[in-house]
Order: C-alpha cells, then sequence, then structure tokens
C-alpha cells in the first residue's frame, strides 16, 4: 500500500502500486491452469448455503449481506436438487431496477416491508448455467464467459448441489502468479459512471439494464469509489434503508444518493499494473474489481469477468 498519494486523488486514496518482489517467482500462466484440469471440485466451494423456493427475499438478502455472498442457489427443501439461483442482481432488478419491480409496484403498491416478505421462487433465475461434478477447470471458464455469470453451482448425477465455482475461486488459482500481462491489456476502458449525488434506484437500473455489477461513482470528474449489486443488498441487509422510510414506500430509501453507501476507502491500480498482482490485490481486499487510474484519471476498471477473459 502506498498511503503518500498526494496530488493524485482529493480523497488520497489508497493506490496499488505495481512495482516491488511478489512471492511467487515468474511462473507460467497456463501451467498453473492444466495443473487443475478436471478437478473443479477441488478448486470450488463445497460448503454450499442453498435455500428452498419458499424462502423469503429477505432471508436471501440477510445471507448475502453477513456471508458476502452474490448470488444463492436455490434448491429443493428435501431432494436438494437445483432449481434456481438468486443475485444479488436479481435482488436490485426487484427493488427497483428492472422488470421484477413490478411486482413490488403492481401486488404491494411500492411497500418494501412486504415485498421483501414474499418468497424468493418470485425473482429467481431458473433457466440457470450449472457444472456436473466431473467438469473442469475449462469448462467452467467457456460456460462462465459465454453465460456472462460470476458463478456456477456444481451438481451431481442425481441434480444435487454439492459446490459451487466462483469467479473469486478462479482468481484464488491465479493470485500471486507474475503473467507478464497488464491491467490496460484486459480492462474494460469504455466503462459507465454514475455521480456521488445519483439515487440508488437510478443506479440500480443502470446495473441491471446493461447487466452490470458495478459502476464507478465520480463527484467533480474524480473519481469516488464504486457502488455495487452487492452494496445496495447490504444497505437493505444493514437495515440502513428502513431508516430511511416514513410511509414504507421503497422510493424514500432508493431516492437516497449513491454517495451514502460506497466505501470511504479507495483502492486503485496503476495501467502497467501485472494481472497476477492485481488478482492478488483483489483476493487481499476481497474486492471484486480494481479501478485503474492514471495522472488521476480513471483509465478503466478490471474485474473478476476480465480475468477470466484472460484465461481464453
Amino acid at each position: 500500500m502506498n498511503k503518500d498519494n498526494r496530488g493524485v486523488q482529493r480523497n488520497d486514496p489508497r493506490m496499488i502500486s505495481s512495482t516491488g518482489t511478489m512471492d511467487m517467482g515468474p511462473l507460467d500462466f497456463k501451467s498453473r491452469i492444466s495443473e487443475h484440469e478436471g478437478k473443479i471440485l477441488a478448486l470450488a466451494t463445497r460448503n454450499v448455503v442453498t435455500l428452498p423456493p419458499t424462502a423469503t427475499i429477505m432471508e436471501a438478502i440477510r445471507i448475502m449481506t453477513e456471508r458476502r455472498f452474490r448470488r444463492i442457489p436455490i434448491t429443493d427443501a428435501g431432494t436438494r436438487r437445483l432449481e434456481g439461483v438468486v443475485t444479488s442482481v436479481d435482488i436490485i432488478d426487484f427493488l427497483g431496477g428492472g422488470k421484477k419491480n413490478l411486482l413490488v409496484e403492481n401486488r404491494f403498491k411500492g411497500n418494501l416491508l412486504a415485498a421483501i416478505n414474499e418468497e424468493v421462487r418470485q425473482i429467481m433465475e431458473t433457466d440457470i448455467p450449472y457444472l456436473h461434478d466431473q467438469a473442469d477447470f475449462k469448462d467452467a471458464v467457456s460456460i462462465m464467459l459465454e453465460r456472462r455469470t460470476g458463478g456456477l453451482p456444481i451438481v451431481n448425477s442425481d441434480m444435487q448441489v454439492v459446490a459451487i465455482f466462483t469467479e473469486r475461486n478462479a482468481l484464488e488459482l491465479m493470485g500471486g502468479l507474475v503473467t507478464n500481462r497488464t491491467v490496460d491489456e484486459y480492462m474494460t476502458k469504455n466503462v459507465r459512471m454514475v455521480s456521488t449525488d445519483t439515487p440508488i434506484g437510478q443506479a440500480a437500473k443502470i446495473m441491471v439494464d446493461n447487466r452490470l455489477r458495478r459502476l464507478p461513482v465520480v463527484k467533480d470528474g474524480i473519481f469516488a469509489g464504486i457502488i455495487t449489486a452487492s452494496d445496495i443488498v447490504h444497505f437493505l441487509g444493514r437495515g440502513d434503508a428502513f431508516s430511511k422510510l416514513t410511509t414504507g414506500n421503497i422510493h424514500e430509501a432508493l431516492d437516497q444518493p449513491v454517495g451514502s453507501i460506497i466505501s470511504k476507502e479507495l483502492i486503485w491500480t496503476v495501467p502497467g499494473t501485472d494481472l497476477g498482482k492485481a488478482m492478488e490485490i483483489m483476493l487481499e481486499r476481497k474486492i471484486g474489481s480494481l479501478p485503474v487510474l492514471e495522472e488521476g484519471l480513471l483509465r478503466g476498471i478490471i474485474t473478476e469477468s476480465d480475468f477470466l477473459k484472460s484465461l481464453e
């Protein structure tokens, strides 16, 4: 961490330097992958938290907030067979970002407390990609990129969920390697941004409409942080949203500015940072993306899905 960054950002962010020596020496990027071919279960998270379709949306929100999850497989309560998945994006879609919000507006007349006690089956996705337990790492990366998903439930021959493989699992495999590839080669450059005074509900709609999980936030043109779908879910899960309610209408909470819920600690990197180092930073800080700044300006953002693309 380089704390002496005066003159780069007004908010005194913590810049991650691309210089310095890594714990691991230069290793071949592809060899690490080949070591794990055919061993997806060895890389996946085995202790999977699932919910039945009859669980409430608020239960899903609480688990996502407490466990820092972005997705929860939905399984039959008796057989544990996979029936769907609910993600943080599904929840912000429901809250006001997209078509699922019609349930809140039409059935519950915008009443947040009533809406979040609806069953999760009302908003879960059922046409979902998944992996069989004999799949390999390449299968996982290919499906995740093709379906634009950050995680895949893993099922056995009876369609019972036995594990889950996520972008974070892939980062754990590659983090710390010297890849001789830099973030500016793979980062997303044309980044959609919002300002600190953008309403939370409007940011949610932009995410849902554009299939984004995060948006950089700026104040007077200066990078101020990132708003994610999970941040909005946690805004509910921590109970902060309910303190904004007077009549109970969801818009009283979602009209709050995104600047009120973004992290005050800024973590970013520079264009020449090695991919392996960037992955290591994201793992250590438990974040899903790194803004890429140059001379105080946002040049792009490198995300977990961008790392997956580098593996192709």
